[in-house]
């Protein structure tokens, strides 16, 4: 009777023990990030069917040190305001340009890189200027800092034939390389990246639509998560791990939060 009771006792406490080590599990937050996952080398499917790319190195380097759990989440650019209020994602974080109207909208980190907006031909294309795309077709990502820089220039966008806008990118590009448009406007970091790696018979012109920078945005009002990445990465940023993801992506460091 005694060892009877004994073990029912062990028994009692395994139980009770078990669902707090569950609870523990998963009370874990979830810290999601929302990517397009066709816009390398941010965020992007990479050759193994994974998740990759320099962003998505940061944010799960960035949640990690924060205690939650990282969950990358591929979203449609022009979906991300719809999933950021619904609460899917917890931040958009995938080369996300900082504009004037939509600093007005999120809660910001400090940016982390610069970019430009620029003008992608192919290697014989008679354009060597923003001029030269009068009576062109030029196409963009819809809801993207490359339609916003366009249509920041009246003028210019006046000038094309037609603005087409596609879902990404990567469709851009075979639209270009088609011949179905003459340029793109898109972000420089992409574009230099995936010409190199593709190998695509294109080239980025000397001129640029607009300069800018990148940053990581939340649903307004969201401060508390906002503060506690922003004091992630300037620690990412002080002990160079920043750097190091920067120079596995593009051989130097490129990021400005600390300089």
């Amino acid at each position: 009777m005694k060892l009877s009771k004994f073990v029912a006792a062990c028994l009692t406490a395994v139980m009770l023990v078990m669902p707090l080590t569950s609870c523990g599990k998963s009370a874990q937050k979830k810290f999601v990030v929302g990517f397009d996952s066709e816009f390398p080398p941010m965020g992007f499917v990479d050759k193994d069917g994974s998740y990759a790319g320099f962003d998505l190195d940061l944010a799960k380097e960035c949640a990690k040190r924060m205690g939650m759990e990282y969950v990358a989440q591929p979203i449609a650019w022009d979906s991300k305001d719809n999933e950021l209020k619904s609460g899917n994602i917890s931040c958009i974080w995938n080369g996300f340009t900082m504009t004037e109207e939509r600093k007005s909208q999120y809660e910001w980190t400090t940016a982390y890189m610069k970019n430009q907006q620029v003008v992608v031909v192919k290697n014989d294309s008679s354009v060597k200027s923003l001029a030269d795309l009068a009576g062109l077709k030029v196409c963009v990502q819809k809801d993207s800092s490359g339609l916003e820089a366009v249509e920041g220039k009246p003028e210019l966008k006046a000038s094309f034939k037609e603005l087409v806008q596609v879902d990404s990118y990567l469709n851009a590009m075979m639209e270009l390389e088609s011949g179905s448009v003459d340029a793109i406007v898109m972000d420089e970091i992409v574009a230099r990246y995936e010409i190199q790696t593709s190998g695509k018979p294109f080239k980025v012109l000397d001129d640029s639509i607009s300069a800018e920078e990148y940053g990581v945005g939340f649903l307004k009002g969201n401060t508390q998560l906002r503060d506690k990445v922003q004091k992630t990465l300037e620690e990412m940023a002080k002990d160079g791990t920043m750097a190091k993801i920067s120079q596995k992506w593009f051989g130097s460091d490129v990021t400005t939060i600390g300089k």
